[in-house]
């Protein structure tokens, strides 16, 4: 944290103002967002030395090609960390929770997306240094190994089902070959989905493609459009990767016949990857908000690999069905999916009632942070608007009070998933129910619907607002 303030103070010779801790995804790499006086950066973390080399040099590759990637402001003089330009805090991800994958501004900014991909696709990549790609410059056969070994090792083997080693390696055998074999050639991101693609002014922004290498596209449109959390519908699946193939070939890239065929091969070993990963955190590490996607994933592979039909899958059919009907990853074992709901409030109006016989849950009381309320130029917004969520933002009490807040309701809501609990109650007062509990209400509905596999209630009382994410 020193280290990264220093950095910025010698970026822009003055010290932040204050740092606010960023939620961490699936890697160890560390995330700050550093207010100063008049505008917000982006730090970056991150102990392995030739993985930020190599975002750092794919930075200036992407940037040099016109592509949407955020401006590295500065680095360290050891590559440990980084500083970039902020974003915003709306991911595809974000908008897909607050609007749903139906709604036209959601599937805009998707298609939008995908036309990013091929942008980034068709790009020359004859300019990239391949010996920076980290940890492999290419998905050659031992890159296609470690990640089905992954699925293997920290998923199918954690879950204490038995396996038939060669049938297993045969199933890999096939795959490897279908993934190495493939005439389609890009320069893939590796993790291209939608908590990776901000939105900065409406239009999408990539994050994360340190992991990239030479490989088949079909990886990352499989990344994005069969990613577990959004569960977008075949049509629009389809839909968009017929999208995808037809302006690729409109910008030079060479797309076989039988394109659907392939697609479905890649959805199958990306899901594998994906799987390795949630048991990884989840049942490895036992993070619970790795362990709720699991269900989701494992049904969406017996789709795809019911749709194939392909008898060289057949034991993994198997084994993805005999999961499938596992006690912990049946859909419903006759308890409620948990409900988060999240409320701002007045105190002059009193705390919200709680309806479900549990006693209520958390109330934080937001009084003792600088009230945008005094001053006459937010007096008839909300903390729904921009300005006061500005005024909020920069001054910076609010983060640190909402960090503190977060660690709190993670922990309870994790415990309260793994336990089969059906109702959490999480408040937010302030004087008028205006400002500052609306702001804290809204961030925290967001995060716990971001983080967890759970419905989440937010209720602005005051406003009369009532919305499910």
């Amino acid at each position: 944290m020193k280290s990264i303030e220093s950095l910025y103070q010698q970026r822009f010779g003055d010290e932040p103002v204050t740092v606010e801790t960023l939620p961490g995804a699936g890697s160890s790499r560390c995330y700050y967002r550093i207010h100063g006086h008049d505008s917000t950066v982006i730090a970056t973390v991150g102990r392995d030395r030739r993985e930020n080399r190599a975002f750092l040099a794919l930075t200036d590759h992407f940037l040099r090609h016109g592509l949407p990637v955020p401006e590295v402001l500065a680095v360290s003089s050891d590559e440990s960390g980084y500083i970039q330009e902020d974003l915003g805090s709306e991911s595809l991800y974000d908008l897909y929770v607050k609007s749903g994958s139906e709604s036209p501004h959601f599937g805009k900014a998707l298609r939008d997306s995908v036309d990013m991909l091929v942008a980034f696709h068709a790009a020359d990549y004859d300019d990239v240094d391949t010996d920076v790609l980290y940890p492999r410059s290419e998905m050659d056969r031992l890159a296609v190994r470690w990640d089905l070994n992954y699925f293997k090792y920290c998923f199918l083997k954690l879950t204490g089902v038995e396996i038939d080693e060669q049938s297993l390696e045969d199933v890999f055998g096939y795959l490897t070959s279908v993934v190495c074999d493939s005439a389609e050639k890009a320069l893939i991101l590796r993790d291209f989905q939608s908590r990776n693609i901000m939105l900065k002014n409406g239009s999408p922004v990539l994050i994360d493609y340190q992991g990239a290498r030479i490989g088949n596209p079909f990886y990352d449109v499989a990344s994005l459009l069969w990613q577990s959390r959004l569960g977008l519908s075949d049509r629009i699946r389809w839909g968009l990767a017929g999208r995808y193939v037809e302006k690729a070939r409109e910008a030079g890239m060479v797309i076989n016949d039988g394109w659907e065929g392939t697609l479905r091969l890649f959805v199958v070993f990306r899901m594998l990857q994906v799987l390795g990963a949630y048991g990884f955190r989840g049942l490895h590490q036992h993070k619970a908000a790795f362990l709720t996607p699991i269900r989701t994933t494992l049904k969406s592979l017996e789709e795809v690999l019911s749709e194939i039909g392909d008898k060289r899958l057949a034991y993994l059919m198997d084994a993805v069905r005999n999961l499938t009907g596992d006690e912990r990853f049946k859909e419903d074992m006759g308890s409620a999916r948990l409900k988060v709901k999240i409320y701002s409030f007045s105190y002059k109006k009193g705390i919200p009632e709680d309806f479900t016989g549990n006693g209520g849950g958390f109330v934080f009381d937001c009084r003792a942070i600088h009230n945008p309320g005094r001053y006459e130029q937010y007096r008839s917004l909300t903390g729904l608007d921009r300005p006061v969520q500005d005024f909020l933002e920069k001054d910076g009490e609010i983060l640190e009070f909402l960090d503190s807040c977060k660690s709190i309701v993670d922990h309870s809501v994790g415990r309260y998933l793994k336990r089969g609990f059906s109702d959490l109650s999480i408040s937010f007062g302030c004087t008028g129910g205006q400002h500052r509990s609306v702001y804290s209400a809204q961030k925290m509905a967001e995060h716990v619907a971001v983080a967890f596999d759970c419905d989440v209630l937010l209720v602005h009382r005051e406003q009369g607002i009532e919305v499910m994410l």
